[in-house]
């Protein structure tokens, strides 16, 4: 386990202090058979202008997550300083190797960087990364969103998504925010495996923290990239970066975001064994306890019967499975409910 005294092996040429626009690209060192002293270029760009708060914004820690790599990048383009008060700092491609892979773990050493935090500076190429932002950048920031979707395994439900916090301002905070960033549901949730994550690190910092999942299936969607974009934007004006209100009117004409839990593992449902899944709803659904989920098909066995896969809990579905083949304990459905402070804190 690393340390914050222990140095980043990546360099990094921004002046986090210096007005202006700097875009750059970490160096971040990587020994192949073709290139002893090789290095992989991640673009990083900083825009200052007075004094404000720091916004981190990232993308692309999973290589197979489109939406956050297009809002992030255009806005690390187009972001004028004279248009803000304070730091934004945006990373669109955090994980390069796995972006230019297409696919959620690295290529390098085949490890999820969202399960790496914080991360170790002699580690393998995805943990020397997660230890450069969580002691380069972390120490900078006062507000992060980290914009996933869910790739190739899962189709979600618009949303922002957060810890559980039990700090009730902080949680108030968080809500808040996300309500501002508008996308039609903000998720708090209580993971199957959170505490290597990014958020996690982040929160362990006291920085506000806020997630996204605006699409999946392994495709770009149309609607998770503009609501990512407006969602980008209207952070920087709810905490007075940018002048203006955050625009959250909703597609479906509600006036702004939903309030959503996942408070327990009933609300996760787990394949019992590996085959084909055919789901019976699509993200967004509203679906009731006991319902068929979908069936478990076993097309290389003729005479094997599929096996129905029901669900545990009543309310809407988050997440949609996505690839049609599964392995056993693949989460295939999750379901979410409206939130409510005095179930969340039990």
């Amino acid at each position: 386990m690393a340390t914050d005294e222990s140095k980043s092996r990546i360099q990094c040429g921004i002046d986090f202090d210096r007005d202006g626009r700097q875009a750059r690209y970490l160096r971040a060192p990587l020994s192949r058979n073709t290139s002893g002293w090789g290095t992989v270029d991640i673009p990083i760009v900083c825009v200052k202008n007075g004094s404000g708060p720091t916004v981190l914004f990232t993308g692309g820690v999973h290589g197979d997550e489109y939406e956050g790599q297009i809002a992030v990048s255009d806005l690390a383009r187009t972001l004028d300083p004279v248009a803000i008060q304070g730091r934004v700092i945006m990373l669109p491609a955090v994980n390069v190797p796995a972006v230019l892979n297409d696919t959620r773990l690295s290529p390098v050493d085949h490890r999820d960087l969202n399960r790496c935090f914080p991360g170790n500076p002699f580690g393998t190429f995805s943990e020397m990364l997660a230890h450069f932002i969580d002691t380069v950048v972390l120490p900078l920031v006062d507000i992060s969103v980290d914009v996933h979707t869910a790739g190739h395994s899962m189709e979600s439900a618009l949303s922002t998504n957060m810890h559980y916090l039990p700090d009730a301002q902080m949680r108030k905070r968080t809500m808040d925010a996300a309500a501002a960033f508008g996308a039609p549901f903000n998720v708090v949730f209580w993971g199957v495996d959170e505490g290597a994550t990014l958020t996690s690190s982040v929160e362990r910092r006291g920085i506000l923290s806020l997630g996204t999942e605006l699409g999946g299936w392994g495709r770009v969607n149309v609607e998770g990239v503009s609501i990512g974009k407006r969602g980008l934007a209207n952070i920087l004006r709810h905490f007075g970066v940018m002048e203006g209100r955050p625009d959250t009117s909703q597609r479906d004409g509600a006036p702004g975001t939903r309030h959503m839990m996942v408070r327990d593992q009933d609300c996760y449902l787990f394949a019992p064994t590996g085959g084909v899944f055919e789901p019976r709803h699509l993200a967004g659904a509203t679906v009731e306890g006991e319902d068929i989920a979908g069936y478990l098909h076993f097309v290389e066995d003729i005479d094997r019967a599929p096996i129905e896969i029901r669900y545990r809990r009543s309310g809407v579905l988050w997440m949609a499975s996505g690839p049609g083949r599964v392995q056993r304990g693949d989460v295939v459905a999750v379901v979410m409910n409206d939130y409510d402070d005095a179930v969340a804190a039990v």
